[in-house]
């Protein structure tokens, strides 16, 4: 037994009090005259006797009082731990405000419980402690010490948020500020602590006290919609554009006849009704035949109870009227480019001569083609490769009397490889690769009887330098017929050969010749997002949005409005959202008021999985770190005498009050009832 205050242990020479009255009767005699006492001596021998018994354990009353009084004040507890807290402490408090905590346990949100009890916890301490308040939300304002009244007043303001933390960065941010402080350093953890959001690495080498408070209903079954693309890069104008759907049933029981529906512009359709195994995900895909071009608002719906948060996926998408090529020339107009893009919808093409380009209209095309250039000039070359670096595709045919110093000088900037000599012998194209996305699915099967094109001259390619390389066509010994070549978001395509029918036949090899410009032209490094996810740090790239002058980017949502950071990238700007994003749905960007894009943002879909570490699983971890504790359900039912156990011990001061009132009672018995 140890004593939080030992110095009022001196009080115990406050027993010399009931001592001296006993040593010291202060009561007065009265004396009475008899005519015979012979009679009263042996009554009056006993009555000493009985007054002496009387006194010694009335005597005795009051010291044992006295010593369970001092010993009170001294308070005496039985250690717990390592170590006792004395001083100022320093509490940090974590409130899980995450969707999951929306949950219900007797009608009551789980989220309502939490704040209860962090209340409490705040109240266990004294006034003159500090606490920080500390959600999912990671607010700047929370990153400080607050006073206990301000802390109950933090408490009151938490709702609800779509941001999740993992608990290893909850424990960082709690040292981050405790790490400040000089005494005691607490840490409560307040959550149902889902697996998704819980490392259990995060509490195994913790120098930090940490205190776990679960508040927990039981494991919810919950079908969630996780993403939903298109099939292609980009969807088309009346055509069967492919969107794919994820579902998952995060539960370990079957979910049956669960429909799926899509909202596009307005309108539902159906998509599936379906059986989802446990713990399984599935893809569903639904043809969509778009009329119009433009931006265009899609949701896809999922008929789920009583998880609702991820039931929604909101997507938006842009569908160009057309696919716009720039053929640079300069022997000509080259009548099978000309005829192949007219004959393909979607696609149009401008032809200009290499001298008279103007470059500043470069952004403004999906591909550039190099068609029979003698050489590529510093300017052009140096304009290529800003296009290809900002995302642009370019697809080069070398011409015949091409200067291949000012071809390698360009090839070099942009790391793909180099021409190293001419080749007049017959060559034939042996293999096609139908992994790579402009020849895949564009077979049924790659038949022995597929032709596929001869040159009489072509250039020799030396690959040494060549980053990202990845074949496309190549001849039978291995050599490149057509490569693709990474640059930055842009992507470079390089035939070996000219375009020139004298010497290349790919323009008659129309099954090879039209889906290789075609897939070309619709290709890109990455796909364009459908949706996005909300978090604390948002960030959004816009496509070739970038001007001179000043101008200023706007995000509306309904009434609400505000100006995203914006940092130049390129010919891009990247837009920071920070964390003013809070609800799902759609987000108009605005340029000086006009609308240039359509943003659709989505809850995380982290808590979908609602496995928890139950409260036994959580004593496991407690085990294997003396600084974790765990405040189960029993605790958390008182929680003050909780805390004060854990940080003080197994307090005795109120066993000795309830001693020293029993003596007092036990004093007042011998005085009134014991007779002398």
């Amino acid at each position: 037994m140890q004593f939080l205050y030992p110095y009022f242990l001196w009080a115990l020479a406050a027993i010399a009090i009931p001592i001296i009255i006993h040593l010291f009767q202060f009561r007065r005699f009265k004396k009475v005259f008899f005519t015979n006492v012979r009679f009263l001596k042996e009554i009056k021998d006993e009555t000493t006797n009985r007054n002496k018994l009387k006194n010694l354990l009335i005597l005795l009353s009051r010291i044992l009082a006295v010593v369970a009084l001092v010993l009170a004040f001294a308070q005496p507890f039985i250690p717990k731990g390592d170590t006792l807290k004395s001083g100022k402490n320093q509490v940090s408090i974590f409130v899980d405000n995450s969707f999951s905590m929306t949950a219900m346990r007797n009608d009551v949100p789980l989220l309502d419980y939490g704040k209860e009890k962090a209340r409490a916890v705040v109240k266990a301490y004294s006034e003159k402690d500090q606490f920080q308040i500390l959600t999912h939300d990671f607010e700047g304002r929370h990153q400080r010490f607050l006073s206990q009244e301000d802390a109950l007043s933090y408490i009151d303001e938490i709702v609800p948020t779509p941001n999740v933390q993992p608990i290893d960065r909850v424990i960082n941010r709690q040292k981050q500020l405790l790490d400040m402080g000089s005494d005691n350093k607490i840490s409560y953890i307040i959550s149902d602590f889902q697996r998704t959001i819980m490392p259990v690495e995060a509490l195994q080498d913790t120098s930090m006290e940490i205190n776990l408070l679960p508040i927990q209903t039981h494991q919810l079954s919950n079908v969630s919609i996780d993403s939903v693309w298109f099939e292609g890069p980009i969807p088309f104008l009346n055509q069967n554009n492919r969107l794919l759907i994820k579902t998952t049933n995060n539960s370990n029981r079957n979910a049956e006849q669960v429909k799926i529906s899509l909202s596009k512009d307005g309108q539902e359709k159906p998509v599936t009704v379906r059986d989802i195994e446990a713990n399984t995900t599935v893809t569903d895909t639904v043809n969509i035949s778009i009329a119009n071009s433009g931006w265009h608002q899609g949701v896809v719906k999922v008929t789920d109870y009583p998880v609702t948060f991820d039931d929604e996926y909101f997507i938006a998408f842009n569908v160009p009227d057309t696919i716009k090529t720039l053929l640079i020339n300069e022997g000509g107009i080259s009548k099978y480019m000309d005829a192949l893009f007219k004959g393909i919808q979607n696609l149009s093409v401008l032809n200009q001569n290499v001298n008279q380009l103007q470059y500043q209209q470069f952004p403004d095309y999906d591909l550039i083609i190099l068609n029979d250039l003698r050489q590529i000039s510093s300017g052009l070359s140096t304009e290529l490769v800003q296009y290809l670096r900002n995302g642009g595709k370019v697809l080069m045919f070398p011409g015949q009397t091409a200067d291949m110093n000012s071809y390698n000088s360009f090839l070099q900037s942009i790391q793909a490889g180099s021409l190293s000599s001419q080749n007049n012998s017959l060559r034939e194209v042996y293999t096609i690769n139908t992994e790579e996305f402009v020849f895949s699915d564009v077979y049924i099967r790659t038949a022995s009887n597929l032709k596929l094109p001869k040159t009489q001259f072509s250039y020799d390619f030396l690959t040494s330098g060549a980053s990202n390389m990845e074949k496309l066509l190549s001849y039978r010994d291995g050599s490149m017929y057509l490569g693709k070549f990474k640059v930055q978001d842009g992507q470079f395509y390089m035939c070996a050969a000219p375009l020139d029918t004298e010497v290349n036949d790919l323009v008659y090899n129309a099954e090879v010749f039209v889906p290789m410009v075609y897939k070309i032209a619709i290709s890109t490094t990455k796909q364009k997002s459908l949706a996005y996810t909300i978090t604390n740090h948002i960030t959004v790239e816009t496509a070739n949005l970038r001007r001179t002058g000043d101008y200023t980017y706007k995000v509306k949502h309904g009434e609400e409005e505000f100006i995203p950071g914006q940092m130049p990238a390129g010919n891009h700007i990247i837009l920071d959202f920070n964390d003013q994003v809070k609800k799902s749905g759609y987000y108009d960007l605005l340029l000086d008021d006009k609308l240039v894009n359509k943003l659709a943002f989505n809850y995380d879909r982290k808590e979908s999985d609602m496995r928890i570490f139950e409260e036994k699983e959580l004593k496991d971890i407690e085990a294997s770190n003396p600084k974790v504790k765990v405040l189960g359900e029993v605790l958390q039912a008182n929680m003050t005498a909780a805390i004060t156990e854990k940080d003080q011990g197994i307090a005795l001061w109120k066993w000795f009050v309830i001693v020293a009132l029993c003596f007092l009672l036990v004093e007042t018995l011998l005085i009134r009832f014991l007779k002398s």
